[in-house]
């Protein structure tokens, strides 16, 4: 069985990989390439990595007819953007996985207060996180993406947040990213001269990650949960390391909490939890989420660790994890690459 997808949002990092991956998956035609941004010229103009492997030419956005030719499509486009054609699709025949963060929260109203009015608040998309929805995913027309900061907070806390095992008034994350986390589109902050010799804190408490994180630890609690989580940039090209601060409830071994982590992780593909804290050249290039953690033996305190890639876990990787759930293949089906270290 060979599918049909298109890709909108074609000249981003995002789009880029989505192109690189989906390339080597065995079971993917690509038949469009759209965006405003670059129409015109070819993927592997703007994309030169992708020379002689992705051929299609960019294209301005049919939306009726991308809907009914293709049978996935896949949004990489900024926020705000996809709630204006994302109701368009869902009344032809494909699927769609949108990586911003248009359909990720429940409440619309949390949403708004941290990006913009939405258009289209009728229309409600699965939380794209497969390790906690993939029979919801498997089931889904529309499948959010989660934030690539989200997807490593979120990943490393469920064990303990699920089993309330924590104190769950005092979370904090404190999170780092690399440059490609900001987009392809050149800026001040992201400018090498500034970056490269650099770190810096940014959106300090008011980063709009953050309902994303609490939306979906507060699920897993069953009660509200409020964490407190600052990102920073530090001068490396892609990967997240996300580090949490938490308290046991009790204390607990490493080998116990270790024990834990397995079990929950168990049958979930692209999830591998440590003996040692994990390190962002563990996984960059590969889908993979790593976790480690680490108990204060002298107090209840717990540093748990997290790495991903942010432009493959984080983005384009887990949007293809999530696409073949929602066409019933092999979870791993183009996603095989590992990591590259150095």
């Amino acid at each position: 069985m060979t599918v049909k997808v298109a890709v909108v949002g074609a000249s981003g990092y995002a789009g880029c990989e989505l192109f690189r991956l989906l390339a080597g998956h065995p079971k993917v035609k690509l038949i469009g390439a759209y965006d405003i941004r670059n129409a015109g010229k070819p993927v592997s103009e703007v994309h030169p990595n992708l020379r002689g492997i992705v051929d299609l030419k960019i294209t301005e956005p049919d939306y009726a007819g991308m809907g009914r030719r293709a049978d996935v499509i896949l949004a990489a486009t900024p926020h705000k953007v996809a709630m204006k054609f994302v109701p368009k699709l869902l009344g032809e025949k494909a699927k769609i996985i949108d990586l911003s963060a248009d359909y990720r929260f429940d409440d619309v109203k949390v949403y708004e207060s941290y990006y913009v009015k939405h258009e289209s608040p009728e229309v409600k998309g699965v939380f794209g996180l497969p390790e906690l929805y993939r029979a919801k995913i498997r089931r889904a027309r529309l499948v959010a993406n989660p934030g690539c900061f989200p997807t490593a907070a979120i990943l490393s806390l469920a064990p303990l947040v699920k089993r309330r095992l924590i104190d769950l008034d005092h979370i904090v994350i404190d999170a780092k990213t690399g440059t490609s986390g900001a987009g392809a589109a050149p800026s001040e902050v992201t400018h090498h001269p500034v970056a490269g010799a650099n770190i810096r804190a940014y959106a300090a408490t008011t980063h709009r990650h953050s309902p994303e994180i609490d939306q979906e630890l507060s699920k897993l609690a069953g009660r509200k949960v409020k964490a407190h989580f600052t990102p920073h940039l530090i001068p490396i090209v892609r990967g997240i390391l996300s580090t949490a601060h938490v308290f046991l409830r009790k204390p607990m071994t490493q080998k116990a909490l270790l024990r834990i982590y397995r079990e929950f992780y168990a049958r979930e593909p692209f999830v591998r939890v440590l003996e040692e804290l994990p390190q962002v050249n563990f996984v960059v290039g590969s889908n993979y989420c790593d976790i480690g953690l680490e108990p204060d033996p002298q107090s209840n305190r717990l540093v748990v660790v997290a790495a991903i890639d942010n432009l493959i876990k984080g983005a384009s990787g887990q949007a293809i994890q999530n696409m073949n759930l929602m066409l019933g293949f092999d979870e791993l089906e183009g996603l095989e690459a590992l990591a590259l270290r150095p």
